[in-house]
């Protein structure tokens, strides 16, 4: 049990038989009246996103998760392919589990896979993923100079906004929390 002014981003707690994640919590403290913690809480099953506020002493049942280091092996269909580091073990997760995350996975890449009861709840990926310029507009002499941006096409098919310099067949570090480019790696 957890009370509720211990509430933090990523704490997991179950509410009304539901996973829920902390996004944001905000303790609030009134002046003659007890505290409030103000929550925004993400259904773990669902997806959706809710606002709760519990009163600052309020019991809730935490969630301890089991962490799991996996490496990415293939997709077959709607199958997702990964092996577990320490023991061998080959998980497969169902295309609905990696929708999030789907296309920053990369064979052979390294990941995080939360645990609940055997089940996956949450996969985090690395900061920044390495990926090839498959398709790149020109970048015409001069441009470089005003700073500004164009976007390609990787390997993986993603589009992102990058400089002017980057041509194709570059490998380009992207931010996979929100695809923006980061660096030229070659």
């Amino acid at each position: 049990m957890i009370e509720a002014a211990q509430l933090r981003k990523g704490t997991v707690i179950e509410l009304d038989g539901d996973l829920m994640e902390v996004v944001e919590a905000a303790l609030s403290k009134m002046g003659r009246g007890g505290a409030t913690v103000k929550t925004k809480l993400r259904n773990l099953d669902k997806g959706s996103v809710v606002d709760k506020t519990f009163n600052s002493n309020e019991r809730l049942s935490d969630v301890r998760l089991e962490n799991r280091r996996v490496q990415f092996l293939y997709t077959d269909g709607n199958l997702y392919h990964f092996m577990d580091l320490e023991t061998y073990e080959q998980p497969v997760l169902g295309s609905d589990a990696v929708e999030d995350v789907r296309e920053w996975l990369i064979e052979n890449m390294e990941l995080s896979i939360a645990m609940h009861e055997g089940r996956s709840i949450r996969i985090e990926l690395p900061t920044t993923v390495d990926l090839e310029v498959a398709e790149a507009p020109p970048g015409f002499k001069g441009d470089t100079a005003s700073g500004g941006t164009k976007p390609v096409v990787l390997s993986n098919g993603v589009t992102v906004n990058v400089p002017f310099f980057v041509e194709r067949g570059n490998v380009i570090r992207v931010d996979t929390r929100n695809g923006n480019y980061v660096t030229r790696v070659n």
